[in-house]
């Protein structure tokens, strides 16, 4: 990969958009093997007006979702041209464990690995992390809807 995915490019892959865009910054991608991709966590996020006001922390189920987002990028970039631009939908999660809680100021470090893909079903292993520390870890499941 020679640049850095910012937002804008993410967004040419992902149909997500604010405030569900939960991927700032690919930093690296190698196609058909692995992405590492960012998440800046800043009080501005809507979800910590509610989880929770006096203690906020980022929900783990939008940890995941945002890993999935990553997995996403790293599964359409890996298509040959003529089968992009159809959807990743997601499909199920397995071995899913929360380590640590992410808090606003965090900067969330997701890398996600393809394990095995047969036909449109992509099986990736997940795991996020803040300061070297892992705060979540899981197996996801997509598959890759056709072209609208």
């Amino acid at each position: 990969m020679k640049t850095p995915y910012d937002v804008r490019r993410i967004m040419n892959f992902l149909p997500h958009r604010y405030p569900f865009l939960l991927v700032d910054r690919v930093i690296d991608l190698v196609p058909g093997e692995k992405v590492t991709a960012l998440k800046n966590v800043t009080i501005n996020e809507p979800f910590f007006q509610g989880h929770f006001p006096e203690i906020p922390v980022m929900p783990g189920v939008l940890i995941i979702e945002a890993m999935a987002q990553a997995g996403g990028v790293l599964v359409m970039e890996s298509l040959p041209e003529d089968m992009r631009g159809g959807v990743i939908y997601f499909m199920g999660i397995d071995k899913a464990r929360f380590r640590k809680p992410v808090v606003p100021g965090d900067q969330i470090l997701f890398e996600v690995t393809k394990i095995k893909q047969r036909l449109k079903a992509v099986r990736m292993e997940g795991i996020a992390s803040v300061d070297g520390s892992v705060v979540a870890e899981a197996q996801l499941m997509a598959t890759i809807g056709d072209k609208a």
